[in-house]
C-alpha cells in the first residue's frame, strides 16, 4: 500500500504543474490600438491613418522688415502674394527727406569737382608764366642785366606756386572721394527708404492678418500666418506594426474622415527615420501612448478639394509606386 501511494504522488505533481507551464510558454498576440487581436498571417495591401493637411514648410509668420508706424495694409486673408509684393506701407517722410538730401548733395558735388579742377588748372598756368620768368631773370642775372633780388623774387613765386598746386591736387583729390561718399550715402538713404515698403520674401498665401493701419511695428511685430505656395501635404502616423511596410513613392487617395468621398490623391514624399510617440490629434482620449509611431507625408496632386488644417484619412496603397 506505501509503495502504491509512492508512486501516485510524482503523477499528481506533474497534472498540477502543467497548467503554469502552458502560461510561461503562452505569446502575446499583438493588438491594434483599439485593443483588437490582429491576424499577423493576413496579407496588408493598404494603411489607413488619420492626417492633418498642411502647406509645404508648415505655417509661418511673416514678420516685419523695420520698424514704423503702418500707413497702408495692401494685403488680406486667404489672398495669394508673389515674391516682392508690397504688403505694408510704412510712415516714410523722414526717410524719403533724407534720401532726397542726399540726392541733391550728390547733383551739386560734380560741380564742385569742376570748380575744384578749375583752380589747378590756373595754378598750373600762373606755374609756367612764373617758371618763365624765373629762368629770364636768371639769364639776365648772368649779364647784370637784372638784381639778384629780382631773380629771387621769381623763384620764390615758382616755389610758392608749386606749393599751391601741391595743395589743389589734395582738394581736387578730396572732392572727388566725397562723390563716392555721396553716392554711398544716397545708396543707404535708398535702402531705408525702401524698407519703409514691407514686402513679401516668398510666394504664397496670407492665413490671417494682425497688423491694423496706425499700429506701430518691430522686427519682433509679426503681419500674419502664411503658407508657401506649393502642393499641400497630408501629414499622418502610421502604426508601428506597418510603419516598415510604408516607402517613398507609393500612390495614396485622401478622403473625409468617415466618409468614403475621395477629395485627393498623392504619393508618399516622406517617411520618418525613426518611431516615435504619438503627437497628432493627441488630445484623443482614446490615443494609446504607449504605441509607437512613424510620420509619414502625403504630398497631394490638388490643393482645391481640402482646407488648411482640416482631419482627413489618407489610405496608402503598399503595393504601387
Amino acid at each position: 500500500m506505501k509503495h502504491l501511494l509512492f508512486l501516485t504522488l510524482p503523477f499528481l505533481l506533474a497534472a498540477c504543474g502543467k497548467p503554469n507551464e502552458e502560461k510561461t510558454v503562452s505569446t502575446k498576440v499583438p493588438l491594434t490600438e483599439e485593443g483588437f487581436p490582429i491576424d499577423t498571417n493576413m496579407t496588408v495591401t493598404e494603411i489607413t491613418g488619420i492626417a492633418r493637411i498642411e502647406p509645404q514648410g508648415k505655417i509661418i509668420a511673416i514678420n516685419a522688415e523695420t520698424s514704423g508706424f503702418i500707413r497702408t495694409i495692401l494685403f488680406s486673408e486667404n489672398k495669394k502674394v508673389n515674391v516682392g509684393d508690397i504688403l505694408v506701407s510704412l510712415d516714410d517722410d523722414l526717410e524719403q527727406a533724407r534720401f532726397n538730401q542726399a540726392q541733391s548733395r550728390l547733383k551739386t558735388q560734380p560741380t564742385a569737382i569742376e570748380a575744384a579742377q578749375a583752380t589747378l588748372n590756373s595754378l598750373q598756368v600762373r606755374l609756367a608764366q612764373a617758371r618763365n620768368a624765373y629762368q629770364r631773370n636768371a639769364k639776365l642775372l648772368q649779364g647784370n642785366a637784372a638784381t639778384p633780388q629780382e631773380t629771387d623774387d621769381s623763384r620764390f613765386a615758382v616755389e610758392d606756386l608749386e606749393k599751391q598746386i601741391l595743395g589743389q591736387r589734395a582738394i581736387v583729390h578730396q572732392q572727388k572721394a566725397r562723390l563716392d561718399e555721396l553716392q554711398a550715402e544716397m545708396e543707404v538713404n535708398r535702402v531705408e527708404l525702401h524698407k519703409k515698403k514691407l514686402r513679401a520674401p516668398v510666394g504664397g498665401v496670407f492665413l490671417s492678418c494682425e497688423v491694423r493701419p496706425g499700429n506701430y511695428v518691430t522686427t519682433a511685430s509679426k503681419l500674419g500666418d502664411f503658407a508657401l505656395d506649393g502642393p499641400y501635404l497630408a501629414i499622418t502616423e502610421i502604426d508601428e506594426l506597418y510603419a516598415a511596410k510604408v516607402k517613398e513613392g507609393q500612390q495614396a487617395i485622401i478622403r473625409l474622415q468617415g466618409s468614403d468621398e475621395t477629395v485627393g490623391r498623392g504619393k508618399v514624399v516622406f517617411t520618418g527615420p525613426y518611431l516615435k510617440k504619438k503627437s497628432l490629434f493627441s488630445d484623443t482620449s482614446d490615443n494609446f501612448e504607449d504605441r509607437r509611431v512613424r510620420e509619414v507625408h502625403i504630398q497631394l496632386d490638388d490643393n482645391s478639394k481640402v482646407l488648411i488644417g482640416s482631419r482627413v484619412e489618407c489610405v496608402i496603397s503598399l503595393g504601387a509606386q
